[in-house]
């Protein structure tokens, strides 16, 4: 039970459709709650979509799809794992996963962060992108699979492939015309896709994954030491990938 007027509640999700519990979730942000505990999560999808409101949403147990999806300022903690579509076409605010997450996370992003102490599936930072200088960045402890960074417009993606001897899948950066992707470790030119290409990591890039992997051993209570350890970086080879496959008439 709540105190009358404490900022915070908890919310058990034992038995509760994603109806049920999104309603709740709203409910209680607009009672001005600003620390959200959601308990026994089984799949329910849609957790904090759309939500603009400053407030913390902690998540015990396994979040359905599209986690985050649209949200602009909240900060979510799960843990736990989460399915697909993990932070689509949020605008700002963060989440992390004390897990692994599935396909299309950070689909359309187009600000805040994501981070995953674990791996994540396919297809993962689709269609990023980015205006001026807000964008959107993800940190991957583990493992992604294949299509990692396709189309992606801008922002930041870090794989650090941690206790995984393949970091990354095939075709990474198919279609990529802004924005950067860095793995630990080699890449294999033929596991590049259309319009991708392999860089030297420079000073400057060290800075943007150092200060990365010191907010994942914060969050995730990790000691990640960059020292020794070789990355790749993976950019476009145009800003227009695709413009000779359209003619003017």
């Amino acid at each position: 039970m709540n105190a009358k007027g404490s900022e915070s509640i908890l919310i058990d999700a034992t038995g509760l459709d994603y109806r049920q519990l999104n309603k709740k979730v709203r409910g209680a942000v607009k009672d001005g709650k600003r620390n959200i505990l959601i308990s026994n999560v089984l799949g329910q999808r849609f957790i904090g979509d759309g939500i603009d409101k400053n407030v913390e949403i902690k998540i015990t147990g396994t979040a359905g799809g599209d986690l985050g999806a649209f949200m602009d300022g909240p900060v979510i903690f799960l843990n736990g794992n989460a399915d697909h579509a993990v932070g689509n076409t949020m605008s700002d605010g963060m989440i992390v996963i004390h897990g692994d997450a599935g396909d299309c996370l950070g689909h359309s992003m187009r600000g805040g962060k994501i981070f995953v102490r674990g791996s994540v599936g396919y297809r993962v930072g689709i269609h990023m992108k980015q205006f001026e200088e807000d964008y959107p960045t993800i940190v991957i402890g583990g493992s992604a699979q294949s299509f990692l960074g396709e189309y992606m417009a801008g922002g930041v993606i870090l794989v650090l492939g941690i206790g995984r001897d393949e970091p990354v899948g095939s075709y990474i950066g198919t279609g990529i015309h802004g924005g950067v992707i860095y793995v630990a470790g080699e890449v294999d030119d033929s596991d590049l896709g259309v319009a991708a290409k392999a860089d030297d990591v420079d000073e400057e890039d060290m800075k943007v994954i150092n200060d990365l992997v010191d907010d994942y051993n914060l969050y995730f209570n990790r000691k990640v030491d960059t020292k020794g350890m070789r990355f790749t970086k993976i950019v476009p080879t145009s800003s227009r990938p695709f413009s000779n496959l359209y003619t003017n008439e």
